[in-house]
């Protein structure tokens, strides 16, 4: 199954919306629901909250309402947390001023001053105040009717109901951490993302660009010196460009993570880079006029996908290196296959002091800073500088059982 195409995200998230919206209010209904059905339960009549014990009115129309008031305002205590507060409060403050008998229906309040703490959004420190101030009008307004509580009664239900906003903030508390958290880990996970993406292009693009270059400028000599041989020239070029669009179809494909496009075309699968491939990287070297000697040691055992990989761009960046700065100059690639790693040597000849605006210091390129990361990754070693003698050496080992979850 394909992924959709990105213009179509917007038209998919406003349905996935407004489901979730649906979702929230239909399980609040059901909040509401149950606690409208649990205020006419006689049993459960002592678990209400109650401060006044004012004395008893008989139930009449008005409470019925104010009952309703305490719980249908808790279908919106996610959406609209404020006004659900607001309308609750506002009932139970009537309901306690009139001194009808106590209902589980009361729990209501709870429920909505949790709410507010744990989904209310903008605005919180002036909804606590006004909330605080509004449960010190009720406080005076019951004690002018002629409750008996004390102020000590009164402070006491007051922490009750602050415990409860405060329950809601550090759930909201913990919700934003968690969410925060999340939102670092994606962007990170996005900068390695973009960090592996840019060593793929880069050691695609160069190599290939710089073999190219050669190639032409070897051809445009060839043309006006040696016409018959400017063919060959010409074709090493068009070879190399295939299989610049070849590699860059393959990091492609990766990047769609669907699986289809290596499914559905398996010599493409065969043409990735992989320890099979390098010598094609030799013989578009030599082609291009560098004399490169290439050996293996050992046997060749499949590797897993990162550590074939990783061994190909060393060698690629490798070979590109001694194409741009020691073209001509002898090249000798070493494979050595071992039982634990595998072994990678490029030296490239060149005079006893190279230019240093055209040699690659101790801490390498942008391509051979890449190829360090990724081979780190791995659990591996590489080491690039001058050699003693003169030139340029490459060396790196390569664990053979890699992290799994390495992603270079």
């Amino acid at each position: 199954m394909s992924r959709p195409a990105p213009w179509s995200l917007p038209l998919l998230r406003a349905p996935l919306g407004r489901w979730r919206e649906r979702d929230v209010l239909l399980k609040d209904g059901v909040v509401a629901l149950v606690l409208t059905l649990a205020a006419f339960v006689p049993t459960l009549s002592g678990l209400g909250a109650q401060i006044g014990d004012l004395p008893e009115r008989p139930a009449s129309a008005l409470s019925a309402v104010l009952v309703l008031a305490h719980t249908l305002p808790l279908t919106v205590r996610r959406r609209w947390p404020a006004a659900c507060l607001a309308v609750v409060a506002g009932a139970f403050a009537v309901y306690q001023a009139m001194g009808l008998a106590p209902t589980f229906v009361s729990v209501g309040l709870y429920v909505a001053l949790y709410s507010a703490g744990a989904h209310q959004v903008r605005y919180r420190r002036g909804l606590a105040t006004a909330a605080g101030a509004g449960y010190a009008v009720l406080a005076v307004a019951l004690d002018r009717l002629g409750s008996p509580q004390s102020v000590p009664d009164y402070l006491a239900f007051f922490l009750v109901l602050a415990a409860v906003w405060l329950l809601g903030s550090a759930v909201r508390r913990r919700r934003t951490e968690e969410a925060e958290r999340r939102r670092l880990v994606a962007e990170a996970a996005t900068a390695a993302e973009r960090a592996r993406i840019a060593r793929e292009l880069h050691d695609v693009v160069t190599h290939h660009v710089t073999a190219m270059v050669i190639q032409a400028d070897a051809a445009q000599f060839l043309l006006t010196s040696v016409p018959e041989r400017a063919a060959a020239g010409l074709t090493a070029v068009s070879d190399t460009g295939r299989q610049a669009l070849t590699e860059l179809r393959h990091l492609l494909g990766v990047l769609e993570a669907t699986g289809e496009s290596a499914a559905a075309d398996p010599a493409r699968a065969d043409r990735s880079p992989t320890l099979g491939r390098v010598g094609d990287l030799v013989e578009r070297a030599r082609r291009s006029g560098q004399p490169v000697e290439f050996s293996e040691q050992g046997e060749r055992r499949p590797q897993s996908v990162d550590v074939e990989l990783a061994a190909y761009r060393v060698v690629q960046e490798a070979l590109t290196n001694a194409l741009k700065y020691a073209a001509g100059e002898p090249t000798r690639v070493l494979l050595r296959y071992g039982a634990d790693a595998i072994g990678i040597e490029v030296a490239t000849d060149g005079p006893v002091a190279v230019p240093a605006a055209r040699r690659p210091g101790p801490a390498g390129g942008r391509g051979l800073a890449g190829l360090r990361v990724r081979v780190r990754m791995l659990d591996g070693e590489l080491e690039a500088g001058p050699r003693p003698e003169g030139g340029f050496e490459v060396r790196a080992t390569i664990p053979s059982d890699s992290p799994s979850g390495a992603t270079p």
